[in-house]
């Protein structure tokens, strides 16, 4: 069985209306546009969001706000949450975080405050809070800040 096998037949599809091929079809001359006008031109018609002179909504609507094109979005993880996942490690990698499905992969990971660390672990990320990387160092770790 070809998909041109499938029904319908090709003989039970309507044809599509071809207008303007002579008068004997039914529709030569204007093409069922009738006569005149802004809507039997071609290209003819109002554009989307024309709202008959009035002022379109999108214009009506202040602007609003800035994008920054620049920002970098962090993934946010936290010492406690971090720490769970990799009980009894002492050096956990990026890739480490990425592969135990704590972030996403590729995306910026910035480590977090919350928790606590009790034993000496090396960390690597992209940023760490300021009371992040306190909690490492204090507990004899170190905090490796990646560039980018």
């Amino acid at each position: 069985m070809n998909l041109n096998e499938l029904f319908p037949f090709p003989e039970e599809r309507k044809a599509r209306k071809r207008v303007g091929r002579g008068s004997g079809s039914g529709w030569g001359c204007t093409s069922g546009k009738g006569n005149k006008g802004q809507n039997s031109r071609s290209g003819g018609g109002k554009g989307p969001g024309f709202e008959g002179g009035q002022m379109p909504l999108q214009r009506r609507l202040p602007k609003h706000g800035f994008k920054n094109p620049f920002r970098t979005e962090y993934a946010s993880l936290n010492l406690d949450r971090l720490l769970e996942a990799f009980e009894g490690k002492q050096e956990i990698s990026l890739d480490d975080i990425y592969e135990r499905g704590l972030c996403k992969r590729g995306a910026a990971v910035k480590i977090l405050g919350r928790g606590e660390v009790a034993a000496a672990v090396t960390v690597e990320a992209h940023r760490f809070s300021a009371s992040a990387a306190e909690k490492i160092q204090n507990a004899g770790g170190q905090a490796k800040a990646l560039e980018g």
